[in-house]
């Protein structure tokens, strides 16, 4: 048996071609692995010796040759094959362990350079990926490190690789080409390409939106269903998914998730984990029913829960916090789908697991900072229409105390500007048109999804007279303007003392009379939240 080893990312390399070389398999290699394996004290061939061809143009060329890709491709079974190779002196290769020059990594780097990015386009390698992958009966080819180990098992176990992971490394393989290929296309669409400036060192700029999207995604599991019984779905990941983001939570129990259980949970998870204290957040089909924050987990629940205790049940449950066993005791009581914190403690769990179908799912807090991946969220998002793809940036706005402009009479006081922020936060995870009524780091009402802003307003109250809940000396949130001052009425007619909206409607002066006339503070944050 005869492998080829040509690798960019060289971890556990020597450690494998040691391994393969007591199994008795010849070593071939190119460039700077084979000094690494030679300076091992491995006997390696390099490729040159076997193409009678030295490698030139900087390495560009080494390994596009009939002696390489004839040994790759050439099918045993076919005899004609097999006597053209002893025809031409070519020896059949059986395995091949590739990893391509680190384009994603090259060109994430602030100020890579065109030149930079163009020298990390590999093509040698996906070339002889592409012949050994071709020809998966014959040949073995490993394209990631983490492959070395089951290599190896067969290997020793029968001393061949089996057709079953010939195919699974082959299936892997175009999959790697494909992602290489996408990311190589991502890039140089999206730059703006400026002749006059083009040097070694020119940085180009680039456009958000590519000329072509090439998304890349991984398949976590296939689902029983879709969103109805009769559709049919799977449940995919980012090749590179955000740490703190829904995709990489772990399940601890539980029956397996259905596809309106994640569509919640990412809902239930984005608001949690947008507060920076303790918080609870109840949703159902979609919506925030019940959203607080308090000293821990237990009272963020038991205030997250007044809210609407009707729409709680078989909701979807996410907290900030350690879920310990004060906060499990008093979840345990109602009917949940899904629960999920950063961790639970070990009484947490031990009272969970009599409640075999409940859900449970760990999923690790990002670690915060200036990036969105460095808080676990999406930089872009998308929406599938009739044979085409909406993209746009993901609404990740963040409002702060200092982009509040108070355009009443009335100032809000301390404590109603820290539950506006509340409700705000709130009101971007709540379906358009949205109305939030708070008090107290808790939401009191929540109107979601109607045509009307007023019928959203009137619901909101509803909800909060259904859970014998005051809305007297509230605060609301609205994630668009008002375009009249009925909506404004409304929920002053329910209670509220203070009123958030973005602002920017041709009639905004008649609602800030009607404000000022209702006796009312309101504040614009120049910024809507729209989420159909």
């Amino acid at each position: 048996m005869k492998a080829l080893i040509s690798v960019s990312d060289k971890t556990g390399i020597v450690e494998f071609a040691q391994a393969l070389h007591a199994l008795g398999v010849q070593l071939l290699s190119t460039g700077g692995t084979a000094k690494l394996l030679a300076d091992k004290g491995l006997p390696v061939t390099e490729v040159a010796e076997v193409t009678q061809f030295p490698e030139m143009l900087d390495g560009r060329v080494k390994t596009l040759h009939p002696m390489v890709h004839g040994g790759l491709l050439a099918r045993r079974d076919f005899p004609e094959h097999m006597a053209a190779l002893k025809e031409h002196g070519i020896e059949t290769i059986d395995l091949l362990v590739v990893n391509l020059y680190p384009f994603e990594a090259t060109v994430a780097k602030a100020g890579c350079t065109l030149a930079d990015a163009i020298e990390n386009i590999d093509i040698g390698g996906p070339a002889m990926v592409r012949s050994a992958a071709k020809n998966w009966k014959d040949v073995g080819v490993i394209t990631a490190a983490d492959q070395y180990d089951a290599v190896l098992a067969e290997l020793k176990a029968a001393g061949k690789l089996s057709n079953k992971l010939r195919f699974e490394m082959s299936v892997a393989a175009f999959n790697r080409i494909s992602q290489y290929d996408g990311a190589i296309s991502d890039y140089l669409s999206s730059v703006k390409f400026e002749d006059e400036k083009l040097s070694e060192e020119y940085v180009p700029e680039r456009n958000l939106f590519a000329d072509q999207a090439n998304s890349q995604f991984i398949k976590i599991q296939d689902l029983r269903y879709g969103e109805n019984s009769h559709q049919q779905a799977a449940w995919y990941r980012d090749l590179y998914p955000a740490p703190g983001s829904l995709a990489t939570g772990v399940q601890l129990q539980g029956k397996e998730l259905s596809y309106n259980n994640i569509a919640d949970a990412d809902a239930a998870w984005e608001c949690v984990k947008s507060f920076d204290v303790p918080a609870c957040v109840i949703v159902k089909h979609a919506n925030p029913c019940g959203v607080a924050i308090g000293k821990d987990a237990h009272e963020s629940y038991a205030k997250a829960f007044q809210t609407d205790p009707t729409s709680a049940f078989g909701g979807i449950i996410a907290f900030n916090r350690t879920v310990d066993k004060a906060a499990a005791e008093a979840v345990s009581k109602q009917f949940v789908e899904v629960l999920m914190a950063p961790a639970f403690s070990p009484e947490a769990l031990e009272i969970f697991k009599s409640k075999v179908n409940v859900r449970l799912m760990t999923i690790a807090l990002p670690a915060g900072g200036a990036t969105d991946w460095d808080n676990g969220r999406n930089a872009i998002e998308s929406k599938r229409i009739g044979s085409g793809l909406l993209l746009q940036t993901s609404d990740n706005h963040e409002l702060t105390l200092a982009d509040l402009k108070v355009v009443t009479v009335k100032q809000p006081t301390p404590e109603e500007l820290n539950d506006l922020l509340f409700a705000w936060n709130v009101a971007k995870f709540v379906k358009s048109n949205a109305i939030v009524f708070c008090k107290n780091g808790m939401t009191m009402g929540v109107g979601a999804g109607q045509m009307s802003r007023l019928d959203s307003a009137r619901i909101a109250s509803i909800k909060a007279e259904a859970a014998k809940l005051s809305l007297q000396n509230t605060v609301v949130a609205s994630d668009a303007f008002f375009p009249f001052r009925d909506g404004l009425d409304v929920v002053v007619d329910a209670g509220a003392t203070c009123v958030a909206q973005p602002g920017g409607s041709m009639r905004d002066q008649e609602v800030i009379d009607a404000a000022n006339e209702r006796g009312v503070a309101m504040v614009f944050t120049g910024v809507r939240h729209f989420r159909h």
